[in-house]
């Protein structure tokens, strides 16, 4: 019989029951002396009723044993499950402002991103005249561009308003799918930024197919959302958009260690661009940091941005086959109005290389960074010279608050300072400042001659354009950013005479200066996660 409690229990009652049961007759009898008493006598029915009794008790108490005992199997194995399901969930976190999702066993995420710039610009231009009279332009050919250059419209514009998602699967593929519905000037109906997919598992080296944009330099590689100003410097900007810039269909490889970083890529047109025959190019940079320390850093790099075969604008017939043309032209650093004042005209080309040298340095809260550019077209079928170009920026930042821009050795380059105390007013917080300033010039002159003179055969007169920009930025915490700017644009620009921006006036005299000088005022809002 077991020797669980409940049995004792049932033993217990048996016992009190045959002490009951033999206690009436006890109380019969006549009282003796205690030695020699007669036992008291328990009739057999009444025995193997309460044996009965007992056994119909011991067989109840096993059957709840057993009960009991599937209960905390059921318990146990369903406390396991949530324990299961709990391990198992997906997390959900906000760092930053920006909503990420993730699998227990980090094998998948998406992150949402987004990312709105607002521009607003005042340009300070001297008024503007009729077209027989004032000979300022914008892009060749272009009427339009012709009477904007005149008078730059003052105004807002949506730099960039992107939605997207980035994560990984299967732990080893990166993704990437960004929209943009902003634009140069005037807000686009959206299109793709980033559409690509990326496979990281032979470390330290990613393969990445689809449209994204290839770093091509040094400014390149800061994110917009952390750059020193609302705009690249334009010679960055031109480069950039030769072989790279966003949307850029292409296949690339890209690798970093401690302290260098690697990227190549053979790319085609951007997004929503048809052509004949679609544009094939090849972007590629190095960059390495020689020194490092807990406050200094060095930077040095290499860059080549080389469009192999241009696109083609019609059908490639024998025997002098489709024009490729190259154009090269860029706004003043700038898109609230988006004119262009240096313009080289389409050349037809067989190929483009530019090729650029850059370096950095940074001291404590102190950074220094600059690039020079150096284009070279090769002419189609024509014995005309080749032109060169070239550009160069130098900048430089102070962070007012202290703290250090930081370096991202992955990107190779330079990113936004932490704020590690965002702006409040109650705690007495106000986030980080940081003042700026940046000189930079592009020259898309070849052989121009001098003022009031016919232009020379295989010159081009696409105008120099010097800029010298200061600029405010506060950071009030990760996601709020805002960017105050004074921009000296001084465009040097001789008229190529003939009909190069059309019939009648819209010409200015061979010779002519259409160039100008003017100062811009500019203020970004930016929300960015």
């Amino acid at each position: 019989m077991s020797a669980h409690p409940l049995h004792r229990l049932v033993a217990s009652a048996g016992l009190a029951a045959l002490l009951g049961a033999a206690a009436p007759a006890a109380r019969a009898q006549p009282a003796v002396a205690t030695a020699g008493a007669a036992p008291v006598a328990i009739s057999q029915e009444q025995l193997l009723a309460l044996v009965g009794r007992l056994d119909a008790l011991e067989k109840h108490n096993e059957e709840l044993e057993g009960q009991i005992l599937d209960l905390k199997a059921q318990a146990a194995g369903n406390n396991q499950a949530i324990r299961e399901q709990v391990n198992n969930a997906p997390t959900v976190s906000l760092a930053n402002g920006r909503p990420t999702f993730a699998s227990a066993d980090g094998q998948f995420t998406a992150s949402i991103r987004g990312i709105v710039q607002l521009d607003a610009a005042h340009y300070d231009q001297h008024s503007p005249g009729p077209l027989a009279t004032d000979f300022r332009r914008g892009s060749v050919g272009d009427a339009t561009e012709a009477d904007r250059a005149r008078d730059l419209g003052d105004g807002t514009n949506f730099r960039r308003a992107r939605f997207g998602v980035e994560g990984k699967a299967w732990g080893d593929w990166n993704y990437n799918l960004l929209f943009d519905f902003g634009g140069s000037g005037v807000e686009d109906v959206g299109k793709i930024t980033n559409a690509y997919v990326e496979y990281a598992g032979f470390t330290p080296v990613k393969l990445r197919v689809g449209a994204f944009a290839p770093t091509t330099g040094l400014e390149d590689a800061t994110a917009n959302t952390a750059s020193l100003f609302p705009e690249r410097p334009a010679v960055a900007e031109l480069v950039r958009g030769l072989a790279g810039g966003d949307g850029r269909t292409g296949a690339a490889v890209l690798a970093n260690g401690d302290r260098w970083s690697m990227f190549g890529a053979i790319t085609g047109n951007t997004i929503a661009v048809q052509t004949f025959d679609e544009q094939l190019g090849f972007v590629g940079r190095l960059t390495y940091v020689p020194y490092k320390d807990a406050d200094n850093l060095v930077h040095i790099g290499a860059s080549a941005n080389i469009v192999i075969n241009p696109a083609a604008t019609g059908p490639d017939v024998a025997p002098a086959g489709a024009a490729t043309p190259i154009r090269l032209r860029e706004r003043p650093e700038l898109r609230v109005d988006g004119t262009r004042l240096v313009d080289t005209g389409n050349i037809d080309a067989d190929d483009v290389r530019a090729y650029g040298l850059e370096g950095g340095l940074q001291h404590r809260q102190f950074s220094l960074a600059g690039e020079y550019f150096w284009l070279d077209v090769n002419r189609r079928a024509s014995v005309l010279a080749d032109p060169s170009f070239d550009g160069w920026y130098l900048q430089g930042a102070w962070t007012l608050t202290g703290q250090p821009r930081r370096y991202n050795v992955a990107a190779g380059g330079f990113d936004a300072p932490k704020i590690d105390k965002p702006f409040s007013l109650r705690e007495k917080n106000w986030g980080v400042w940081e003042l700026a300033a940046r000189y930079s010039e592009l020259n898309l002159d070849y052989r121009a001659g001098l003022a009031g003179t016919a232009q020379a055969t295989s010159s081009i007169r696409g105008g120099d354009q010097k800029i010298f920009t200061l600029g405010l930025n506060w950071y009030a915490n990760s996601n709020v950013r805002f960017l105050a700017d004074y921009q000296r644009v001084d465009v040097n620009r001789l008229s190529a005479g003939g009909t190069a921006f059309g019939a009648g006036a819209l010409t200015p005299p061979a010779g002519a200066q259409i160039g100008q000088t003017l100062n811009i005022w500019s203020f970004r809002t930016q929300y960015a996660f």
